[in-house]
């Protein structure tokens, strides 16, 4: 259990005593920001939208909302049940909602990709432009997990790095990364640290993820499609 974050909900102390492990990856702090470096014990910051443990063994659903001006939902509903169906189904077992989320005001200035939540996973658009812009320095980590899924940087002028995605990278990225990372989340019932779910989590997202992959779409040439989007 992760007890650094609760739900927010009152209507039953079950919920009450749930845990939910929010995870914005590392766009959160970086990404549209001139905070400076990331900081990922930084306050948690819950989707706007709660669903509320149904618990009765029913497969999950998937609610896809408009992704808000300027901004753009990189997989479908078809791609991530196509790719869950791959994996071993008994991860799937406490997972309720897939939401395709919209970008709200309050996500514009605490943008993330990812977030597990409950017996939910929030994937949240990115720019239609598949462009990103960060005004603060990359860490490391930042710039080899993004092009591990293809993603491309360049410093467009002093002191501002771009993130330049591809469509296939990025439904990779989504796909293969931020999905499986969270899905990882609920997975884990037994780290109750942040930094033990964390290295579960990412562990779980290469395992599941980047290398269950094979790496089809990063050699190229390969039909999206055709490849189940893992």
């Amino acid at each position: 259990m992760n007890n650094r974050h609760y739900v927010p909900n009152h209507s039953t102390s079950q919920a009450k005593r749930r845990s939910v492990n929010s995870t914005s990856r590392w766009a959160r702090q970086y990404r549209r920001s001139d905070a400076g470096m990331r900081n990922r014990q930084e306050p948690f910051a819950p989707p706007e939208d709660w669903h509320e443990p149904q618990g009765d063994g029913r497969a999950y659903r998937i609610v896809t909302q408009k992704p808000g001006p300027g901004y753009r939902h990189v997989v479908t509903a078809e791609q991530i049940r196509t790719r869950l169906a791959e994996l071993p189904q008994s991860f799937l077992q406490a997972l309720e909602v897939v939401q395709l989320s919209r970008v709200t005001r309050k996500k514009q200035s605490f943008p993330c990709y990812g977030m597990q939540w409950g017996p939910a996973i929030y994937l949240y658009p990115i720019e239609e432009t598949l462009e990103e812009t960060f005004y603060a320095p990359p860490h490391p980590q930042v710039v080899n997990e993004s092009r591990m899924y293809g993603g491309a940087w360049d410093e467009t002028e002093p002191g501002v790095w771009r993130l330049t995605w591809t469509e296939p990278s990025v439904q990779d990225f989504y796909l293969n990364n931020i999905l499986i990372h969270e899905l990882g989340h609920l997975v884990d019932e037994r780290n109750r640290s942040y930094v033990d779910r964390e290295r579960y989590a990412e562990w779980f997202a290469i395992q599941y993820g980047y290398q269950a992959s094979g790496g089809r779409l990063r050699r190229g040439g390969a039909d999206v499609r055709k490849r189940h989007h893992r």
